[in-house]
């Protein structure tokens, strides 16, 4: 039994828990397949019983209900009780899924991965479990290996669904469960809300079968493919002298980037070696994204020290790349939307196939829709995930500007950092080969189309409620103007305005071009904030243009810091 928690009465010199939340944990422990865990709900039974107020609330809080099962599938803190990752919450996610999956199909074939984070190998041996032990079939990937590993590897086994057990870039405490279907691409609504219907059927983890074996291993030709294709997208004419840094930040993709790159026939980067293998302590990050401050630290230090052409950074399940330059000031990270155009102009510079759509997110920079404009390309915004952009029918190349890029529709329909990696190495050494860097193409880009400046900064909350108080204040509350701009729109995402399905967040236009999304992340518990304006380019004054960008773009930020204090 799962409950909310109830209000906590006095009871001697701490704070009791109510009745029904202890009631209901003590089942959960008892239901708990892993002893570790159970152990850990019943030592916070027993002090929560005994009157220990922290220990009350750290109860209340995990059994809260459920960890909610989304299109992003499942995503939270390793621990005991229903609110927290742990095979208890993993069985019933596994069932759910193939309870979904068997009203399609009576025997569904599932393909699970997972990558070196703490439980991610004992989460997939379950789901393999539960699936086998319903009748179906399961394929555990053979060893540790990137997400977009994965979701090539349910298109190329033909496989009804995949799982890939991870949290991507979240701290270490955390992990996660992600769900994509038969074409290889990412849940969308209402398939997660039908098989969230299915997993809240599940009243006990003691009743959902469990084989003992009976599951395939996926052979390492599949991996060997997934290679071989990664490699393609380099043409084949394409220049290859470049020395490259790489930090797989503690995860799992140091050794697919140097066979994709040997395959490619690049050099070897060279790696960070204190970052090179899995850990999933994460030890010299404080927070394993390329994007958080500090994360790029050791990589941009080996860079200063070898001199290479390009950095490159993967986040620990290599499904996103960042990229940081050499410039006069020092080695610099190219922001997400900076790489998304680079690799965007590059697609575009290569041709893009009859009926080929470009494609990126609401929260990414309008450049790649002015490229594609200018092109002659058709090009489509989608919400923020890519669930939606993996969607986009005829997709060419898509990105979203947290550092996800799928240069590779054709096999993974997902971002991949490895591809991206590859194509972006294949830009770098063309421009080598001329006399240019990264730099000397955005600055070419920013001539002809414009500078299309971007910024973002989030809130983060313990308590959600505040978030949702923030939109409340907004949508009662929209400023008519901002920073001395006048608001020429808004649109309340929420109700589908710009022709988008409904989705929470707010965006406003100002009179002039620049724009301002306000929304909940869907995978952490903050608030985003994403800026952009849009400065054209008079004669050849690239510095001035990028310096009334900047001021703008303060600006704003300083508003809407602001207009969603708490």
């Amino acid at each position: 039994m799962v409950v909310h928690g109830g209000p906590l009465g006095s009871r001697g010199s701490g704070e009791a828990v109510h009745p029904t939340v202890l009631e209901a944990a003590r089942a959960w422990a008892a239901d708990d397949p892993d002893p570790v865990t159970a152990a850990e709900l019943d030592a916070i039974i027993t002090a929560a019983d005994g009157g220990d107020r922290a220990a009350a609330e750290d109860l209340a809080d995990r059994m809260s209900g459920l960890l909610e099962f989304g299109t992003a599938g499942l995503r939270g803190a390793l621990g005991a009780g229903p609110n927290r990752m742990n095979r208890s919450v993993v069985i019933r996610a596994a069932a759910g899924l193939t309870a979904y999956l068997k009203s399609l199909s009576d025997s569904p074939f599932v393909v699970v991965g997972f990558d070196a984070r703490t439980n991610s190998d004992v989460f997939a041996r379950d789901t393999c479990a539960v699936v086998v032990g319903a009748g179906g079939r399961a394929a555990l990937m053979p060893r540790t290996l990137p997400t977009p590993v994965l979701a090539y590897a349910v298109r190329a086994l033909g496989a009804d669904a995949g799982v890939m057990v991870t949290a991507s870039h979240n701290p270490p405490q955390d992990n996660g469960y992600k769900v994509y279907v038969g074409d290889g691409s990412q849940i969308v609504p209402p398939v997660d809300s039908m098989i969230a219907d299915q997993i809240g059927r599940i009243e006990r983890v003691a009743e959902v079968p469990l084989a003992d074996g009976g599951w395939e291993v996926v052979e390492e030709s599949v991996v060997t493919d997934y290679v071989r294709d990664a490699a393609s997208v380099v043409a084949p004419t394409a220049p290859r002298d470049l020395t490259v840094v790489h930090t797989a930040m503690h995860g799992v993709g140091t050794e697919t980037i140097r066979a994709a790159f040997a395959a490619a026939g690049f050099a070897e980067p060279i790696s960070v070696v204190a970052q090179a293998e899995p850990d999933p302590m994460f030890p010299t990050v404080s927070f394993p994204n390329p994007e958080e401050p500090g994360a790029m630290d050791l990589a941009l230090e080996l860079a200063e020290q070898t001199g290479p052409d390009l950095v490159i950074a993967n986040d620990p399940d290599a499904d996103r790349c960042a990229a940081a330059v050499a410039g006069p000031g020092g080695w610099r990270m190219l922001r997400g939307d900076e790489v998304g155009a680079l690799l965007g102009s590059h697609v575009i510079a290569r041709g893009v196939r009859e009926g080929g759509v470009l494609a990126n997110s609401i929260v990414s920079s309008r450049m790649l829709a002015t490229m594609a404009r200018a092109a002659g390309v058709s090009h489509e915004e989608t919400l923020t995930g890519f669930k939606w952009i993996g969607r986009v029918p005829g997709l060419a190349y898509g990105y979203e500007e947290a550092l996800g890029y799928c240069v590779d529709p054709d096999h993974v329909k997902d971002k991949d950092g490895v591809t991206a990696a590859l194509m972006l190495a294949e830009l770098a050494a063309t421009e080598k080969a001329a006399g240019r860097d990264l730099t000397d193409r955005l600055d070419d880009l920013a001539r002809e189309h414009g500078v299309h400046a971007t910024d973002a900064f989030s809130i983060r909350v313990e308590d959600l409620s505040i978030i949702g108080r923030i939109m409340e204040r907004l949508r009662a509350d929209p400023p008519a103007s901002v920073a001395g701009v006048e608001v020429s729109r808004l649109d309340d995402l929420a109700l589908g305005d710009g022709g988008l399905p409904p989705t929470e967040g707010l965006r406003w236009y100002l009179t002039d071009a620049s724009r301002i999304i306000v929304r909940p992340s869907g995978t952490e518990p903050k608030l985003k904030v994403y800026l952009e304006v849009i400065e054209p380019v008079t004669g050849d004054d690239l510095r001035g243009a990028r310096e009334r960008a900047a001021s703008r773009l303060a600006a704003l930020r300083a508003a809407y810091e602001g207009f969603t204090s708490i």
